[in-house]
């Protein structure tokens, strides 16, 4: 899982949720704030490129993000590389929506042993290279992830 927020840091929010299942398929969602959410900060925009008005032209309910993730995710442990950030930004997911996930959300980190670990930043960014997707999107970030733990393996 990835997850590309508003900014970085208190009143922050997730506006875009990506996954990756263990078949290799992914899915991602854009997320119209809530009225609540109003802080937008230029320089995270900067970096993953999506505008607040595309969320809300575009974006889902916090609700039907989090109804849909249970959905595809539920009783798994799920595995992000940012889990400090997207911890935190999930709760606020499904703090929004009224429900609780049905599913772990644990670090990446669990899975590698500390050659791996050491090696993550330059396979990640070989990865990249490799799979050619737009960095800081968040199915893509996830697709890399994946992609990363399995060279790695």
């Amino acid at each position: 899982m990835d997850i590309e927020a508003s900014g970085f840091g208190a009143g922050s929010y997730p506006i875009e949720v990506g996954i990756v299942l263990a078949d290799g398929s992914s899915a991602s969602w854009l997320i119209r704030p809530e009225a609540h959410w109003t802080r937008w900060d230029a320089s995270a925009e900067a970096v993953h490129g999506i505008a607040r008005a595309q969320l809300l032209a575009e974006g889902w309910s916090a609700r039907v993000v989090a109804q849909e993730l249970n959905r595809r995710l539920a009783g798994q442990t799920v595995f992000t590389d940012g889990w400090a950030h997207d911890f935190a930004w999930l709760a606020v997911l499904f703090d929004a929506a009224d429900l609780v996930p049905r599913f772990r959300l644990e670090h990446l980190r669990r899975l590698l042993n500390d050659e791996q670990a050491r090696c993550w930043k330059s396979a990640y960014a070989q990865q990249s290279s490799l799979l050619g997707l737009q960095a800081h999107r968040a199915a893509a970030d996830a697709l890399t992830a994946r992609s990363t733990l399995l060279a790695l393996r």
